[in-house]
């Protein structure tokens, strides 16, 4: 598996382009690999995802199974001659993960939920709005996803979950393009969370880290990566 970071010329025209979209972005990702990955659903994938910091710079995060060749991105939308991008074999990392390592983690996530508006009919897949449904949905995947998050040592059982819990909810965005081929745009809905996570299960959470959480990994989602807390 492979880490790569890559910093984005936000002032290029073709940056622009890419950045309008999560398909295109999608396109532009998989296009750096001469390989196409394992398609099959227990294999690790392909992920990806758009961070932006405190400086307002703006880099793609990739997780892969393959190391990527992003020169066709610093053409179209990086700094040509004087930045490249860099890639890090991840695998040393994820192999010494253990129960009880505590981490600071960034996640951007498509949360779901399915709801049904009457007896007998179909169920629709439908965004969680506000941030304390945001946060429900993350907590109810923790622990089949191999972590859990670090409640904070001041916090209550009947306090708050969003108060409780070393993490924020924040950068919600909502996103409308037309999929080719399909007839009506799709619209997805993001949230980005950073926080503290506690390892509880290795295995489960190297498959979390390889693999993504939630819907919508194609677009930008799923994608969780680990800082020193």
């Amino acid at each position: 598996m492979y880490l790569t970071r890559f910093g984005i010329n936000t002032e290029r025209i073709g940056a622009r382009k890419i950045l309008s979209s999560p398909q295109v972005l999608h396109a532009a990702v998989m296009a750096s690999f001469a390989e196409l990955p394992d398609p099959s659903p227990d294999a690790p994938r392909v992920l990806w995802r758009l961070d932006r910091d405190s400086r307002s710079r703006t880099h793609l995060c990739i997780v892969s199974p393959y190391k990527p060749d992003l020169t066709h991105l610093v053409e179209q939308a990086g700094w040509p001659t004087t930045a490249r991008w860099e890639t890090y074999d991840y695998g040393p990392f994820l192999d010494r993960l253990t129960a009880g390592d505590r981490w600071a983690f960034r996640l951007t996530a498509n949360p779901v939920h399915s709801v049904r508006n009457k007896d007998g009919a179909p169920t629709k897949t439908t965004a969680h709005i506000g941030p304390r449904h945001q946060l429900g949905w993350l907590l109810q995947r923790q622990e089949s996803s191999g972590f859990s998050i670090v409640r904070k040592t001041s916090a209550r059982d009947d306090e708050d979950p969003l108060a409780a819990h070393e993490l924020i909810v924040h950068n919600h965005r909502q996103f409308a393009f037309k999929k080719k081929g399909a007839g009506k745009p799709v619209t997805l809905v993001t949230v980005t969370y950073d926080g503290r996570l506690e390892v509880t299960d290795p295995d489960a959470f190297r498959r979390t880290l390889t693999r993504g959480l939630g819907k919508a990994k194609a677009y930008g989602c799923g994608l969780m990566t680990l800082a020193t807390a």
